[in-house]
C-alpha cells in the first residue's frame, strides 16, 4: 500500500475516531474510575483500529519477519527503545525501532512504512532540535549522525578516555541538543561522568563517581542543561539519586530507594527541573511523584498503584507524564482507594491538579522485560508508542501507536480523577 493512500486514509480514520471517543461517553477519556477490560482483536497491521474502552485510534505498526525495504523484525519483539527514550525525530518524519530488529530500523514517522535500516555501534538519540540527526556516543567519541545519508561528524574524541557510553540507556540530550552527560572510564581507571557542550565542543569537569557510594548504573544530563543525574545501586539493592552541577559540585544525594524510579526528566510550571516517576519507599510507595533536582523536594501526584514506567518524551506537553501501568485489573477494581488503572496507558498531568487523559487499553499481561509497554510520546505529544503481547504471555510481541487529540480537553477541570493521594 503506498504511503500518500495510507496517510490519506489515515485522516479519515482519525475523523471517524475523534466521532467515535465523543460518543463514548463513561467510558471516554474523562472517566476517573476504573474502566474494566473491553476485549479486542489484534488490529490487522498498518490498519487503523479504534480501541473501544477509550476511542482512541490505535495502529499496529509490526509484526514478525519482513516489513520491507531490507527492515526484518525478529520472532519474539520487534520494539522502540525505552520510555523514557524518544522514538520520534524532531518532526516526526521518521520513527526509531531500536529492540528486536536487524539493526537500527527507521519507519516514517506518520504512515509507519518501513523506510531503510542502519547497521551501526554505540548509543544514538535523536537530536531535539535537528531532524536530521543523531547524538552518538561510542568507543573514544561524541558523534552527530544523519541516519538518511550515514554521514558523521566526530565533536569530540581522547585518548584520555574510553569505553563513553550516553548513560547508558537512559542518557538524553538537553531540551535545546546543547549538551549531554557523558560516562568513561579515565585512563587512570576512575569511572567518571561530564558533560560535554555539542554546540561549542566543550567538555565539562570530571565527576570522579567514587565520591557517592554504590555503582553508578546510570547518568543524564536535565532538560535545561544544568545538572547531571545519575543512579547509583548499592550492595544491598537499594538503588539512590546523586544530583550534581555541571561542574561537579555534588548538590543532592536521595538515599531512600528508587524515589522515585522507571521515570524521566522535565520541567516544571515554575522552572524547576524534576524527576518524574515510581516510588518505591515510604511515605509515597508506589505513588507517581515528582521530585525537584535543585532541592528534592517531592510532590505525590497520584495514589497508590499499579504504574510500570513514566515517559516525559512529549516536549511539547511538558506539564504532562505519560504513563504505563501494568497490574491485574481483578485486583485494581477490588481496592476502590487505589489508582484506578490496570493495563492501560494514561497522561497525567503534574501541576498536581490530578487532571488525565486516559488513552488506550494495551491488553498486555505479563510476561518478560520485552513485552512490558514502555510507552513513549511523540515530541508533540499527538502520538505514543508501546508494546504489547496482546493477550499471549510469552508470545509475539507486537509494537502500537495511538493517535491523540487533545482539542477537546483544553479545560483540565473535564479529567480531574479522583485517583489523588
Amino acid at each position: 500500500m503506498r504511503p500518500r493512500f495510507l496517510a490519506a486514509a489515515f485522516v479519515l480514520f482519525c475523523v471517524a475516531a475523534f466521532l467515535n471517543l465523543r460518543e463514548a461517553g463513561s467510558q471516554g477519556s474523562n472517566a476517573s474510575g476504573f474502566v474494566a477490560p473491553v476485549a479486542m482483536a489484534l488490529p490487522e497491521l498498518l490498519h487503523p483500529a479504534v480501541d473501544p474502552a477509550f476511542g482512541t485510534s490505535v495502529v499496529r505498526i509490526t509484526k514478525p519477519g519482513p516489513l520491507g525495504n531490507g527492515v526484518v523484525c525478529g520472532p519474539k519483539y520487534c520494539s522502540h527503545r525505552y520510555s523514557s527514550a524518544q522514538a520520534w525525530n524532531a518532526d516526526q518524519t521518521l520513527l526509531l525501532l531500536a529492540n528486536g530488529c536487524n539493526g537500527m530500523c527507521f519507519l516514517d514517522g506518520h504512515t509507519y512504512v518501513a523506510l531503510f535500516w542502519r547497521n551501526r555501534g554505540g548509543e544514538c538519540e535523536w537530536h531535539p532540535r535537528n531532524a536530521e540527526l543523531m547524538i552518538c556516543v561510542q568507543g573514544r567519541t561524541v558523534s552527530t549522525w544523519a541516519p538518511r545519508t550515514n554521514h558523521e561528524d566526530i565533536l569530540f574524541t581522547s585518548a584520555d578516555y574510553h569505553d563513553l557510553q550516553f548513560g547508558p540507556s537512559k542518557g538524553n540530550p538537553s531540551r535545546d541538543g546543547s549538551r549531554i552527560a557523558v560516562r568513561a572510564v579515565r585512563k587512570d581507571g576512575a569511572d567518571v561522568v561530564f558533560a560535554y557542550d555539542l554546540d561549542h565542543r566543550e567538555k565539562y569537569p570530571d565527576i570522579d563517581l567514587s565520591r557517592v557510594p554504590g555503582k553508578a548504573s546510570s547518568c543524564t544530563i536535565s532538560p535545561l542543561g544544568a545538572y547531571i543525574l545519575c543512579f547509583q545501586n548499592l550492595p544491598d539493592g537499594t538503588e539512590q539519586r546523586a544530583v550534581f552541577n555541571v561542574d561537579g559540585t555534588l548538590r543532592q544525594r536521595w538515599t531512600d530507594h528508587h524515589r522515585p524510579g522507571h521515570g524521566d526528566l522535565t520541567v516544571d510550571s515554575d522552572g524547576s527541573e524534576v524527576y518524574v516517576g515510581i516510588s518505591k519507599s515510604d511515605p509515597d510507595k508506589f505513588h507517581i511523584i515528582k521530585r525537584r533536582l535543585s532541592d528534592g523536594k517531592v510532590t505525590s501526584l497520584t495514589a497508590y498503584g499499579q504504574a510500570e514506567h513514566a515517559s516525559t518524551r512529549a516536549v511539547a506537553k511538558g506539564d504532562w507524564v505519560f504513563l504505563s501501568y501494568g497490574g491485574d485489573p481483578a485486583e485494581v477494581a477490588a481496592n476502590p482507594g487505589w489508582a484506578p488503572y490496570a493495563r492501560e496507558i494514561i497522561a497525567l498531568r503534574i501541576d498536581g491538579s490530578g487532571a488525565v487523559r486516559r488513552m488506550v487499553q494495551t491488553r498486555n499481561p505479563p510476561s518478560d522485560y520485552w513485552s512490558e509497554t514502555h510507552a513513549s510520546p511523540s515530541p508533540d505529544g499527538t502520538q505514543v508508542i508501546w508494546s504489547s503481547n496482546w493477550g499471549v504471555p510469552g508470545g509475539p510481541v507486537y509494537e502500537f501507536v495511538a493517535r491523540l487529540d487533545w482539542r477537546e480537553h483544553q479545560n483540565p477541570k473535564e479529567v480531574v480523577a479522583n485517583d489523588q493521594p
